[in-house]
């Protein structure tokens, strides 16, 4: 036996705390006229970027995005079958990135009985800096798993060296079936909206955020 092709996979993952949390909230409000209900809902986000601003200056928040205003009109039928006045809508979305799931919480716990306001979803993630990195730690452990399974293989079979051929992300050497993104971080910890989002105190505890990566290695052994 003078040389022998191997392949094999090498996996490895980190799970992280997250550094950040992005929440959307959404001012919404609705009447029979239109100048009045865009004036409402003007009004009842102008206390809610306030607050967004503020935490802004002091740090707690790092970004804020607020959308423009979205307007649209219905006009509903009663039970006779007849259609109605129009009735109008109007909610504008804003978005803010905390450093602290603590200072989220009381920021949510405080606004979230505010009339019109309604509290989305929360992402969990990363700064880019060290998602990056974590990434590149995590690729470079599952190289190393790849090449300690290639040599285990090669000295069960009497061999000794182990050259690389062909290193890729799976499923770019030889066809697997469907997977989670590999070499991609995988969040968890989004908050599921539920009745608790109606409680006066809110506490969020993220997940772990969990990076990981499979590789496919090709090597001969001699």
């Amino acid at each position: 036996m003078s040389e022998v092709t191997i392949t094999v996979r090498g996996e490895h993952e980190a799970r992280v705390a997250p550094e950040r949390a992005t929440i959307r909230v959404t001012v919404r409000t609705e009447g029979p006229e239109r100048a009045s209900v865009v004036e409402r809902v003007m009004r009842l986000t102008e206390p809610v970027r306030d607050s967004i601003t503020g935490r802004k200056e002091s740090g707690t928040i790092v970004d804020w995005t607020s959308t423009r205003l979205a307007m649209r009109a219905e006009r509903p039928w009663n039970s006779e079958g007849k259609r109605l006045d129009p009735v109008y809508y109007a909610s504008i979305d804003l978005t803010a990135t905390f450093t602290e799931a603590s200072e989220l919480s009381i920021w949510v716990s405080d606004i979230s009985p505010w009339d019109g306001v309604e509290v989305g979803w929360v992402n969990w993630h990363l700064t880019p800096d060290t998602n990056a990195r974590i990434e590149r730690d995590v690729a470079a452990q599952a190289v190393g798993v790849a090449v300690s399974r290639a040599q285990a293989y090669a000295t069960a079979l009497g061999l000794k060296d182990v050259v690389p051929v062909e290193i890729a992300d799976v499923g770019l050497i030889a066809p697997t079936p469907a997977q989670p993104f590999a070499g991609m971080a995988k969040a968890r910890g989004f908050l599921q909206e539920s009745a608790a989002l109606a409680d006066a105190s809110m506490a969020y505890e993220p997940d772990e955020i969990v990076i990981s990566t499979t590789v496919e290695a090709r090597f001969l052994a001699r």
